[in-house]
């Protein structure tokens, strides 16, 4: 792998590419720590000391973020917004025909989509902000911090429009940094950067173990962690993938002289069809009954019951309530971005028919009972794939978002992977030796 690393960079045209795309990671991380005007950052700085700093219900995000959203940088949003745009969008391009129609449109329809996710990320981002800045002016981004109400001295309406601008266009050139790696660079800008926001977080994170631990001076908890982490790196890797290959056959046609079809082809299948989404989707709702009780006054029951049940991620009814809500989101995610009906039509227009299963409704049918049961599985994967972490190395001190959690464990094998695929497929073009042996 370090010799097709050496060969990459012995290419011009690919070693611009690889240069170009750390340059802008760069740019991308120094940006994450450059405060934004009218806050306090020796306050900031005092607060992300306290030890309860990262235990808000923020962790996710500033996770995302690269660590800059606790830091309330001009990056402090990060891709965050982006990655719910793009979420929204496709699930409404299910049920809202003219967004249907444009993604049938090929390369015009796909620029179209774009540019509406682009809006929507800016709409997002406002309001994201405007949320950011009225919790860091209440005190609330950190429990327990004696100076946290004093992170933002000046509370007047310009120094907070401000702010929030100031965030917003921060976001938007994230978007387009991410889009300058995607046209420029080596492989997905907005993916690639949301790789490096996460791996941002891995040193401070596993020195927390480190020091926190009683083992040896902590050594042994570090050295277990790793191997934790190795080993669900080992298993993502496994199950992402896996997949089951469904043979389909073309019947041959003759137009005019020509024969057209006769071929064979598959339609792949993984058993993690959904990806990350699933987990995403369930961490952010579990997310909303913590953060209503959060901005509650008073000490009624409810409050009192849902900080005890689902604000730490130990908890049985919290644990639970993700398994459950991760199968669910894994089902529902595969149900609206693969369509069996509209698949098994395509084939029969062009001829093409799956060994055994007649063409039209009965093939629609066993492609839906195929992906019913690698979908079980799959979605029993991601579920223990983001809790097993989370009971497993609570022992060691970390929190529910901690970095070998499932959801950066997922993002950073998917992204990596999709990665050097690429870079191997241009390394092959010229006939080098590639990564994957």
């Amino acid at each position: 792998m370090l010799t097709a690393f050496a060969r990459a960079f012995r290419t011009p045209d690919l070693r611009k590419k690889l240069l170009f795309t750390l340059g802008i990671i760069v740019v991308y991380r120094v940006g994450t720590h450059i405060p934004i005007p009218g806050v306090d950052y020796r306050n900031v700085q005092t607060c992300i000391d306290n030890a309860q700093a990262n235990q808000g219900l923020f962790g996710l995000v500033n996770m995302f973020s690269g660590g800059a959203l606790l830091q309330i940088t001009i990056f402090a949003l990060g891709i965050m917004p982006y990655i719910t745009a793009s979420i929204i969008l496709q699930l409404l391009t299910v049920v809202i025909p003219r967004l249907e129609a444009l993604k049938k449109e090929g390369q015009a329809g796909t620029a179209k989509i774009t540019q509406y996710t682009r809006y929507l990320t800016i709409a997002l981002a406002i309001l994201q902000g405007t949320g950011l800045v009225a919790t860091a002016r209440s005190g609330a981004l950190f429990t327990g911090c004696p100076v946290a109400s004093q992170i933002v001295p000046d509370q007047s309406i310009f120094v907070t429009i401000t702010m929030v601008i100031t965030m917003t266009a921060g976001t938007a050139a994230v978007m387009w940094l991410g889009e300058l790696i995607t046209d420029r660079g080596i492989g997905n800008g907005m993916s690639i950067l949301m790789f490096i926001s996460i791996a941002a977080t891995f040193p401070s994170a596993l020195w927390a173990i480190k020091q926190e631990g009683s083992l040896a001076g902590g050594w042994i908890e570090f050295g277990t962690v790793i191997l934790v982490g190795f080993a669900m790196v080992g298993l993502v890797v496994f199950v992402e993938q896996a997949q089951r290959r469904i043979p389909v056959q073309y019947a041959k046609r003759m137009i005019g002289r020509r024969s057209y079809g006769g071929t064979s082809t598959y339609i792949p299948l993984k058993v993690n069809q959904a990806g990350v989404i699933p987990v995403i989707f369930a961490s952010s709702l579990l997310y909303i009954p913590a953060l209503i009780a959060q901005f509650a006054g008073g000490t009624s029951g409810w409050k009192t019951w849902i900080e005890q049940h689902f604000v730490k991620g130990d908890h049985p009814y919290y644990i639970a309530t993700y398994f459950l809500l991760i199968v669910f989101f894994a089902f529902f995610y595969v149900a609206i971005s693969f369509n069996p009906e509209e698949v098994a039509d395509n084939m029969k227009k062009y001829g093409g028919f799956i060994p055994g299963i007649r063409a039209g409704r009965p093939t629609a049918e066993y492609l839906s009972y195929v992906l019913n049961r690698i979908t079980w599985p799959g979605s029993l994967y991601l579920g223990l794939i983001a809790l097993v972490p989370t009971m497993a190395l609570a022992g060691f001190g970390a929190n529910q978002n901690f970095p070998f959690g499932g959801t950066s464990i997922l993002i950073i094998v998917g992204v990596g992977l999709e990665t050097v695929k690429q870079i191997e497929s241009q390394l092959q073009q010229r006939n080098y030796e590639g990564f994957l042996r």
